[in-house]
């Protein structure tokens, strides 16, 4: 895809700097200063959910956009190659000397693939193409290996935000398919993270998965019970800034003191 602008994030401010590049691609020069006024009035607010990212699209400007999880690498390239641009919400460790840091939740545009090479490009607000941040930033982007790109993607429930003209609804939805159902994505999400599961039974970020999509399809015990588990194994400090799945478990099954201990923790 040409036509993309990059920008340099500002503090905890991936999300309405990721949206921006993203409308860049439609001609829209958008500031991340102008997009935050919508999506973090709070400039301390340190998480912009993807919900909040399409809404913006949606409601603030004349495109549209669609936020869905349980995404696939098949879909996101299809998707770009027919001109619609995708952010994915991944996790990352920072590169080079950053990486002492730790984790972080991210957004990342992608503007290009190769199938050949198994490799996306991405704009990346914080890190560009350097292992500095805010050091550069190439037109081309930032190669992610398919691979990275789905292990880092999974932590967050293979998220993404797709951005279109209304005019091309209908080719978006044939592109995302029965995916289009919350039902379906849901349920079939359901199934692929039990399966991945059933191979790693100890990675706490797919039994964060497992808890998210319970919450989802209804089912807050066996969603707390997930949480539980996630937590039990392990989970970067900075998760729950991010995913508040459990929050709304915990609630749903009067689980109040959890609550009040997890704020208190996070």
């Amino acid at each position: 895809m040409d036509g993309f602008v990059h920008q340099f994030q500002t503090w905890n401010n991936c999300g309405p700097a990721t949206i921006a590049m993203a409308l860049s691609y439609f001609g829209l020069n958008l500031s991340q200063e102008e997009t935050a006024v919508f999506l973090k009035p709070n400039p301390e607010d340190r998480n912009v959910s993807p919900y909040q990212m399409a809404a913006y699209v949606n409601e603030q400007t004349a495109f549209a956009a669609l936020d869905r999880t349980n995404g696939d690498l098949e879909t996101v390239k299809r998707l770009v190659a027919n001109g619609f641009p995708v952010v994915i919400e991944l996790g990352i460790e920072p590169p080079g000397e950053y990486r002492w840091l730790g984790w972080y939740g991210h957004y990342l545009l992608i503007v290009a693939y190769d199938d050949a090479l198994e490799q996306f490009w991405v704009y990346d607000s914080w890190f560009g193409t350097s292992d500095v941040p805010m050091e550069n930033a190439t037109v081309e982007g930032r190669a992610l290996s398919y691979a990275d790109a789905n292990g880092q993607w999974r932590q967050f429930n293979r998220s993404y935000i797709t951005l279109y003209r209304p005019e091309e609804v209908a080719q978006v939805t044939a592109i995302i398919g029965e995916d289009m159902d919350d039902t379906v994505m849901w349920q079939k999400s359901l199934t692929r993270v039990q399966a991945e599961l059933a191979r790693e039974p100890e990675n706490a970020f797919l039994w964060f998965s497992l808890g998210t999509t319970y919450n989802a399809l209804g089912q807050h015990e066996e969603a707390a019970t997930a949480f539980d588990q996630a937590r039990a194994i392990g989970l970067p400090w900075r998760m729950l800034w991010y995913q508040f799945g459990p929050y709304e478990a915990y609630y749903q099954v009067g689980r109040y003191e959890d609550i009040i201990t997890l704020a208190d923790v996070t």
